[in-house]
């Protein structure tokens, strides 16, 4: 059986969307991933992402934000940013040992406008295209006897 695969999830803020992903990776698959999260200039857990996991049964209100140089000297089998836009140049960089980099592209659900509903509708989005993104991932590497 392969160990567990290390998979550090990036994002600006480390509010949502990579909060939203190491909750969903932990839940889903403690026994074959170890997901951590990390931003460029992190903030604090966005409220609305906490209560879209709390909707799927996965509590994240007990995760802080963080650094990704806080991981700085920790290996990573996968670095994945969910970065929507590069071209601000505000998505973190891993300077860490990692063996593969990812990107999935993703708006920040913390940018969206409208009404409560509205803006919960695009959290609820941005969760369940992470969750497909992550099972498919994890599918992938099973394929390819990464994890078992």
């Amino acid at each position: 059986m392969s160990s567990k695969k290390r998979i550090l999830f990036v994002c600006t803020a480390n509010s949502c969307r990579s909060q939203i992903a190491e909750g969903i990776a932990n839940h889903l698959y403690s026994d074959t991933i170890e997901a951590r999260s990390g931003g460029s200039r992190p903030s604090s857990v966005h409220p609305l992402a906490i209560q879209v996991m709390a909707e799927i049964g996965v509590d994240i209100s007990h995760q802080r934000n963080k650094s990704v140089a806080e991981f700085v000297d920790e290996r990573f089998d996968y670095v994945i940013s969910l970065c929507g836009d590069h071209s601000q140049g505000t998505c973190p960089v891993f300077a860490g040992e990692t063996h593969t980099s990812l990107n999935w592209s993703l708006p920040d659900p913390a940018e969206a406008n409208g009404t409560h509903e509205e803006r919960l509708r695009v959290f609820r989005e941005v969760r369940d295209h992470i969750r497909t993104r992550i099972e498919a991932f994890v599918r992938e590497m099973e394929r390819e006897g990464v994890v078992s």
